[in-house]
């Protein structure tokens, strides 16, 4: 099981930009959809029997996608870095993700890549496409800027000190002569559970900053794991509620078993409406909770 799954907050269409995506991800599918039952529906604001969450694999990858209402909007300050294998394919992700696009980098050569762009879909995400092979397709990229410039390199020692699996791939610092202050994070590629994630620092006056509308869903077993987890990640920070916690670096966390998954797509739906009530009223999850909810008669 992948241990860290992006999670992508959409208003209503969840479902349709999963499509997308996986129309021009090679090795893509969707996995399976959840659908609102009315406690979660009345919570959320969407019709009951309308869909809650679209799981899917982009390029092997898994995603969740979630119609969560409008609190949160998308921004390029956490964006997925494309690694393409030919400049063929480069070209035709680029021409598929274009419609309706902004761009925020042209298509072109750079010094730090043979063919590199950065474009924000018509759905809010962003996309970094280079021409570059490497072993994992899709990597969430981290942008620190703003209050949290210079921090990037903390925030991948933080995650690092979390999960197992996880270590230093790679890491660029900035000179003396170079266009950023010097030792601050020029780009980072590190591994977390097992997965690549990229970093970098920039002292540029961006519009926009870290916020839940991605996030980064962790399958934990066990309530030892969630237990653990909650009490570093919640360290200088207030806990938010449904697993939910944003850390001292602004990126948003779900410390979550995968069993909840499961008792909220039951079929049954007295129980997976016990299990969302119940999970409605937690911060930190709490398996026995949910179990006993479930179980309940």
């Amino acid at each position: 099981m992948q241990k860290i799954t992006p999670f992508l907050w959409f208003n209503d269409n969840a479902e349709g930009a999963a499509n997308f995506y996986i129309s021009i991800f090679k090795n893509s599918k969707i996995e399976n959809i959840n659908y609102y039952g009315e406690t979660g529906g009345k919570a959320s604001g969407k019709p009951k029997g309308s869909i809650m969450t679209v799981s899917f694999q982009l390029a092997g990858q898994n995603f969740i996608a979630i119609n969560g209402g409008s609190n949160f909007t998308f921004t390029p300050a956490i964006s997925f870095f494309v690694s393409c294998e030919t400049s063929q394919e480069l070209n035709e992700l680029w021409e598929n993700l274009s419609d309706g696009s902004t761009v925020l980098m042209e298509l072109d050569k750079y010094p730090f890549s043979e063919k590199f762009g950065w474009l924000e879909d018509k759905y809010g995400i962003s996309w970094q496409l280079n021409l570059k092979i490497r072993p994992q397709k899709i990597a969430p990229f981290l942008m620190y800027f703003g209050n949290q410039f210079g921090k990037a390199e903390e925030a991948m020692n933080f995650y690092i000190s979390l999960f197992k699996q996880s270590s230093v791939i790679n890491i660029e610092h900035y000179g003396v002569e170079e266009n950023e202050p010097e030792g601050t994070i020029k780009r980072t590629i590190f591994s977390l559970g097992g997965q690549e994630f990229m970093a970098l620092d920039s002292n540029m006056d961006h519009h926009f900053t870290f916020t839940p509308a991605i996030s980064f869903f962790v399958n934990c077993e066990t309530q030892e794991e969630i237990n653990d987890l909650w009490e570093k990640f919640s360290k200088e920070r207030i806990p938010e509620q449904c697993g939910w916690i944003k850390d001292k670096y602004g990126v948003s966390w779900q410390i979550v078993p995968p069993i909840l998954g499961q008792m909220l797509g039951d079929e049954n739906t007295e129980k997976s409406e016990r299990v969302m009530r119940v999970m409605l009223e937690m911060k930190k999850i709490n398996i026995l909770d949910l179990q006993q909810a479930y179980e309940s008669q």
